[in-house]
């Protein structure tokens, strides 16, 4: 969340207040939905046991919610994930319970889940965790088969060097509000 007294809390205000107002045309949100699916079932394809698991639980529908965006997705036979039908009642619900973009990508760098309300079944929510837990993705391998593999390694080692410090600097900001005795 962020606090008043955060420099970005005038963003976060701007982005409430255009977020709630634009709304991008339904085909923009359509294409948008269909490739982070295509994105999504790239990350899957890499790992067979999560394909093996989302197979299992084929024919099912979650819907994903944040703020005024929502998507749903289906569980295919060959365990990746499609856009739902419409109309199509979710067996599970996930809203993200973090409204701020900003709070948001600073549970992002701290390494941290954001808070999730859930409803519906429970077991379909409990393989959705552990996909959230197990699937990365291999972006070193995926930038290798651009620029070759001593780039990408090159690229990769410096990214998560970059994320580290990143999560040093969150991680000894982060409990100090500003102003506060520390930052003297």
């Amino acid at each position: 969340m962020v606090t008043p007294s955060s420099p970005f809390s005038f963003l976060d205000d701007f982005i409430n207040r255009v977020g709630s107002r634009l709304q991008p045309p339904d085909w923009v949100i359509h294409e948008v939905q269909h490739r982070a699916v295509l994105f999504l079932n790239h990350v899957l394809q890499q790992e067979p046991e999560a394909q093996q698991r989302l197979a299992r639980q084929q024919g099912r529908v979650v819907e994903f919610e944040w703020r005024f965006v929502t998507m749903r997705v289906v569980a295919t036979p060959a365990g990746l994930l499609d856009l739902a039908p419409e109309g199509v009642a979710p067996e599970l619900m996930l809203v993200l319970a973090e409204t701020s973009p900003f709070g948001l990508a600073r549970a992002a760098v701290r390494g941290e889940k954001p808070a999730v309300r859930i409803e519906g079944d429970v077991q379909l929510a409990a393989e959705v965790n552990w996909l959230v837990d197990h699937v990365r993705w291999d972006v070193e391998d995926d930038l290798a088969r651009l620029i070759g593999d001593v780039p990408a390694h090159t690229v990769a080692t410096g990214a998560r060097r970059v994320v580290e410090g990143l999560r040093q600097f969150v991680g000894e900001r982060g409990g100090k509000p500003a102003g506060s005795a520390g930052d003297e």
